[in-house]
């Protein structure tokens, strides 16, 4: 019952009283990144969610728009400056896609968004961690976030679909809450410690 009519509940419930309470905090942080990194202020992007259905992620902004002579966008290790290194050391980048919630495109708790360029790569048993919505946090992102490999991430995320539970989404909330205020396992350019799963998994394929 909590899996099929009381989690999409609860999301739209917190989600709507979050972006009520932290209103200020959204427009502060929305006026900031309009000063210091220019418009737009919302960073957008498509990515596969529940039934692997293509929606666009809501952020803030963190890095600059800075191209070459030729025209190109320059490396994301220079364009991420230091503003947009706090906003994703305090998790701060994430707050819009609390509309993402609200709309239902994704959930509090579940696995991560990621690239859509990653779908034709998944295994079948990987791609069950598209049976649920996709989470502003997960399991996967309470027991290593970044940090871990990608096998054992979507193992973990297949472990989280198996096993949803209201208990278990308050324990990943609690979990998450205790980590962005120590600000641990939050890597601010996640290219530096985790590959592009695609190119991974081509590799391998190649390797055969």
């Amino acid at each position: 019952m909590y899996r099929y009519f009381f989690k999409r509940l609860l999301d739209f419930v917190l989600s709507l009283l979050a972006i009520i309470v932290l209103s200020p905090v959204l427009l502060i942080t929305a006026l900031l990144v309009r000063s210091k990194l220019g418009s737009p202020v919302i960073f957008k992007q498509e990515r596969p969610g529940k039934n692997e259905k293509i929606f666009t992620l809501y952020k803030f902004r963190t890095m600059t728009d800075e191209k070459d002579e030729e025209g190109n966008l320059l490396p994301d290790e220079i364009r991420l400056t230091k503003f947009g290194k706090l906003l994703r050391s305090t998790s701060l980048d994430e707050l819009p896609e609390l509309f993402n919630i609200l709309k239902g495109d994704m959930s509090i708790v579940g696995p991560r968004p990621l690239l859509v360029s990653y779908l034709p790569y998944y295994t079948e048993k990987e791609k069950h961690r598209h049976d649920v919505r996709p989470g502003l946090t997960g399991l996967a992102q309470v027991k290593g976030r970044n940090y871990i490999a990608w096998d054992e991430r979507f193992k973990i995320d297949v472990e989280y679909v198996e096993n949803l539970s209201f208990v278990l989404d308050i324990k990943i909330i609690f979990e998450t809450v205790l980590i962005v205020l120590k600000k641990s396992d939050i890597a601010t350019d996640t290219r530096t410690v985790e590959s592009n799963f695609a190119e991974e998994r081509k590799a391998k394929i190649g390797d055969k």
